[in-house]
């Protein structure tokens, strides 16, 4: 329940290993008429700064402070400057302390034992912010969860390949997040041993990925992937690409080069060694449905010893129970209408992507792909399948497939502001089911994907979902059978449906591990 201390209230005060931190009491609701409120601190370190020796280092224990820390504002982030307009707000906040946490409890003390959601935001694995008003958890903590959301290294800093340097850097941040988690979260209300990692797009990666390394086991004991943008370059890939920024820059392609390059410099050719190569709509498509993200995880055999699917399968963590979510239409949105396209065979458009001649036909059979109208639709249903949606069948079979993974839950995010409502978005896309999950439909911003007036039914249903799988370890609907459903259709009605994925399930070859069919 939520706690209600407001008004002339103290502040809430929590001791963590490192040194005591002072939050707020914030109203549950926004305009506070509930009189109920929540314990918020914001900025709490996990980690040492990583600046310095520590840049391209494992994440390090943060140092030990005097007194009461304050706890108000969010702290730094590894995204630097301004993202401008992008579908979730996300803000950039200055300062080398960006190894930070930041914790929503209906009440800080350890009596509580409440289940946790620990969330990873998207932006992939380059950008992105905690900071963002999308990610505020007061309706976890009035639902009776403890949210925590972190922040972790992006970019080339956090996965570039350097030799003198361990591998992943960013995910093990998320592990030593998770292991501060582990050791505080008690003295916030929160029990230790229900801990559900959730995430969206480059988060829902990284829950894919967590499931699959083992210092990650026993921190985690439950997977919520929305939309798992999934990174996976080869080790020889991410060398290369880490050739050609140190040719760029002028110094050797190790840890001891990139080390004497400022960060100013390294964000700036990272943005020139992952810049489209042509701006040729099917070549950059291509490129993404071939490669995946060019930087994020990579199977380098130790920290990350499996790609996503191999590791939500079996590895270290694939016991735990995993929830599977998209949006119809995920990068439906992304290309302008080119009628020289629709002049094109679609066949020679579908191949032309990438896709095996008998990928093509299955996929073209299906009736939801025949009746696409454009060739530019067509190839945004494609790349919704190929890059997002294929990997729900893919991972269900998978785990369906190992003795030792636990059970698979999956559901569609299908609702989009109706047709009548003129400038809203008419689909169902990327980081549209975002402000429904975090049940904060009235955050800066939500227009541009749910236009004016998103049903709150919706938002209580999709956020319920993750709630209760927090609490209880499923979602509230049937387990998938090996890719065939149930999978719960997040619209209006809500209902369930068998093959729900049937299209993107036809893009799948036999015997396939991993990555879209080609």
């Amino acid at each position: 329940m939520p706690g209600s201390a407001l008004g002339g209230a103290p502040r809430p005060v929590v001791r963590t290993d490192a040194g005591a931190v002072r939050g707020t009491w914030e109203p549950i609701d926004a305009a506070g008429s509930t009189g109920a409120s929540a314990a918020v601190f914001r900025g709490i370190p996990y980690a040492a700064a990583p600046v310095g020796d520590l840049r391209f280092a494992a994440p390090q224990p943060p140092a030990a402070w005097e007194g009461v820390r304050d706890a108000a504002r969010f702290g730094p982030t590894p995204q630097r400057g301004d993202a401008g307009i992008t579908l979730i707000p996300e803000h950039s906040v200055p300062g080398d302390d960006t190894l930070n946490v930041n914790v929503w409890t209906p009440d800080p003390g350890a009596a509580a034992r409440l289940p946790v959601v620990v969330w990873i935001h998207g932006g992939g694995f380059i950008s992105g912010s905690p900071a963002s008003p999308w990610y505020d958890g007061r309706a976890f903590a009035r639902d009776g969860v403890v949210l925590v959301t972190l922040s972790y290294r992006l970019g080339f800093t956090g996965f570039g390949w350097l030799d003198g340097a361990p591998a992943n850097r960013g995910v093990l941040d998320w592990v030593r997040a998770l292991e501060w988690v582990r050791q505080n979260i008690a003295a916030f209300g929160g029990d230790a041993d229900r801990v559900t990692v959730a995430g969206q797009s480059a988060g829902g990666g990284a829950v894919l990925t967590l499931l699959g390394v083992p210092s990650a086991r026993g921190l985690l004991h439950g997977g919520y992937a929305m939309s798992a943008a999934i990174a996976a370059p080869s080790v020889e890939a991410a060398a290369a690409r880490t050739r050609h920024l140190a040719r760029l820059a002028g110094v050797t392609p190790d840890a001891a080069g990139v080390s004497a390059l400022p960060e100013t410099r390294i964000l700036e050719l990272q943005r020139r060694i992952t810049a489209p190569s042509a701006p040729r709509l099917l070549r950059d498509v291509h490129g993404l449905l071939r490669d995946g993200l060019m930087i994020g995880p990579l199977a380098d055999g130790e920290i990350v010893p499996h790609d996503a699917v191999r590791g939500a399968a079996l590895g270290a963590s694939a016991h735990v129970p995993l929830a599977l979510c998209t949006a119809d239409d995920e990068l439906m949105g992304l290309f302008a209408p080119r009628p020289i396209l629709d002049r094109a065979p679609r066949r020679a458009v579908l191949r032309g992507l990438g896709a095996s001649a008998a990928a093509v036909d299955r996929w073209l059979a299906i009736d939801e792909i025949s009746a696409t109208t454009s060739s530019v639709a067509l190839v945004g249903r494609y790349a919704t399948d190929a890059v997002f949606r294929s990997w729900v069948p893919r991972i269900s079979r998978a785990r369906a497939a190992s003795d030792t993974a636990g059970a698979t839950w999956t559901s569609r995010f299908s609702w989009h502001a109706p047709e009548a409502e003129a400038g809203a978005p008419h689909i169902a896309g990327h980081c549209s089911d975002v402000p429904f999950v975090f049940d904060r439909l009235d955050a800066p911003g939500v227009e541009r994907v749910a236009g004016q007036a998103p049903p709150q039914a919706l938002a209580d249903a999709v956020h319920g979902a993750l709630v209760r799988f927090a609490r209880d370890g499923a979602p509230g609907w049937g387990a998938d059978e090996a890719g065939a459903g149930p999978t719960r259709v997040f619209d209006l009605p809500v209902r369930e449906e068998t093959d729900a994925y049937a299209s993107a399930a036809a893009l799948l070859e036999e015997g396939e591990p991993h990555g879209p069919a080609s």
